[in-house]
């Protein structure tokens, strides 16, 4: 590949517009959800289904569950997103999304398998 043609690319990569957001993964058979935020959603569920089949997800429970009733019993949904403008402080701005989705949600105990937030 020419120069010319790899600088062109490159460019392309560049313009490709990402989104942060907030996401969801819900136990179709008991309920429970699990919330959280990224700075790239666009191959998100990939990755977390990468991490859940290799027994390698931070949440016990949610990958006790995974593993016990299989992937089948899980959807993966995004609850908003946002393009990412290099300007802004991208962690405290996930942060912003997020919680009025954990306030409504409440994806905590018998509910969720996220942990009650540290306030």
């Amino acid at each position: 590949m020419d120069k010319n043609r790899r600088k062109e690319l490159k460019e392309e990569y560049k313009q490709i517009k990402t989104y942060m957001g907030v996401y969801q993964i819900i136990n179709t058979i008991n309920g429970k959800i699990y919330v959280d935020s990224c700075l790239n959603l666009k191959n998100k569920w990939l990755t977390l289904r990468g991490q859940l089949d290799m027994g390698r997800f931070a949440n016990f429970e949610l990958q006790r569950d995974w593993k016990e009733l299989g992937e089948g019993a899980f959807v993966y949904e995004v609850l908003e997103e946002k393009e990412i403008d290099e300007a802004t402080d991208k962690r405290w701005e996930l942060k912003q999304l997020e919680k009025p989705w954990l306030k409504n949600l409440q994806p905590y105990g018998v509910r969720g398998y996220n942990k009650l937030p540290k306030d």
